[in-house]
């Protein structure tokens, strides 16, 4: 593998990929449009990931300008100490060495997931599905056209065009070192990864976000981030699926009247729990299991608890750890929710969508880990590099 490439040169390769990706547009829209037209479409969610449009292509152009302009995360200084023996000690971030990102559908981490890994110093194994294999390939031409244009190794960005079986092989027994693997996407897909792989998971888990109405909510703040959550994106991992509603809330009735009758409007499928099955326009609880269920879908369940505690605990039981948001004009109790709800982002009266590296200030994301080692949330630039120890001595020993 090459030595580790400077600053400038990283900077320089994610410069060319933003404007190659600007000149080859339409290439690429055209190799996405045979992705499109192949795909089933039995999976909304999944379609909705797949497709390229102008706007992710903008996307694309705007997060490699961005990490183009970000410090280097790599060798920044964590800690120093002044042994008393006069040995100067250093903690300094390092790279992880090989980075290996499995993912379904999306041909824009062929572009963001990979630049956040190269500027961190990282080479890439790109592993994604056989439904954006046409698009994936021509994202992965300009990288190499990208590296060539500063004369460097293609290899620092790789494409395995593995089946399952290939992949599940190169897991167990990689036959060049990988030091770090991302999956993303559905639970199965992570479940796979964390049984095949012998490196490092980190784990970029299921959403099935939750937003409680307290009983001192402003019910028009409910409404709306409650329709921003279920309907802005639904197939992304910080949309809302569950929605509990505190049985003191003074004016429940009408609340609740107004919430079915908008999420009606945008042809939302509402599942009450038994505490509320007798509303018109729901459909009643199958099993427990839809509690545990990420929809990603036009999906929403809808459910009553009689205390904040009561919603903590439902919240810490079903949830996939992503993100919570309540709803009050009581800050005592909202900061009572954040602190106890277990899970990587939590808000109070604003909407679970903003769970995304580029919303919360990081500039992009690699991934977002419900895991708690060694990052929690949106993964960024800063977040993508380990640490090392640096002892400089003049002839000590102990």
């Amino acid at each position: 593998m090459n030595t580790q490439l400077t600053i400038d040169e990283r900077n320089a390769v994610l410069v060319s990929m933003a404007n190659l990706v600007e000149k080859e547009k339409d290439n690429i829209l055209k190799a996405n449009k045979i992705d499109l037209d192949s795909y089933s479409g039995e999976d909304l969610a999944m379609e909705d990931r797949l497709k390229v449009d102008d706007a992710k292509i903008e996307g694309m152009i705007g997060s490699l300008k961005h990490l183009a302009s970000q410090e280097d995360p790599v060798g920044v200084e964590r800690f120093s100490f002044k042994h008393e023996n006069g040995m100067q000690v250093y903690n300094r971030t390092a790279s992880f060495g090989t980075v290996m990102i499995i993912y379904e559908s999306r041909p824009d981490v062929t572009v963001e997931a990979a630049g956040i890994a190269f500027k961190s110093g990282n080479k890439i194994l790109l592993k994604g599905g056989k439904e954006s294999l046409n698009s994936n390939l021509e994202i992965v031409k300009l990288w190499h056209q990208a590296l060539e244009e500063n004369n460097i190794s293609p290899n620092w960005v790789e494409y395995l065009q593995f089946d399952r079986k290939q992949t599940q092989e190169f897991l167990a027994n990689p036959n060049q070192q990988v030091d770090l693997v991302v999956p993303r996407g559905g639970e199965r897909l992570i479940k796979f990864v964390k049984e095949n792989s012998s490196a490092q998971v980190i784990v970029s888990g299921r959403g099935n976000n939750f937003v409680y109405i307290h009983e001192n909510a402003d019910t028009d703040i409910a409404i709306d981030v409650i329709l921003n959550g279920k309907t802005g994106k639904i197939s992304a991992c910080n949309a809302v699926d569950k929605v509990l509603i505190d049985s003191r809330l003074p004016n429940k009735k009408e609340f609740i009247n107004e919430l079915l009758s908008t999420l009606k409007k945008h042809n939302v499928e509402v599942i009450a729990d038994k505490s509320l099955e007798d509303l018109d326009g729901t459909r009643p609880l199958k099993s427990e299991d839809e509690w545990y269920e990420e929809f990603l879908d036009y999906k929403a369940l809808i459910g009553e608890v009689d205390s904040v505690t009561e919603a903590i605990a439902k919240i810490n039981k079903y949830s996939g750890g992503h993100s919570a948001s309540i709803i009050s004009k009581d800050d005592k109790e909202a900061q009572k929710f954040m602190e106890n709800v277990d899970n990587a982002a939590v808000y109070h009266n604003a909407s679970t969508r903003f769970t995304d590296g580029g919303q919360l200030g990081l500039g992009g994301e690699l991934a977002i880990s419900t895991d708690k080692l060694h990052q929690r949330g949106p993964i960024g630039l800063q977040h993508l590099v380990t640490n090392k120890w640096y002892i400089h001595g003049n002839g000590q020993t102990r």
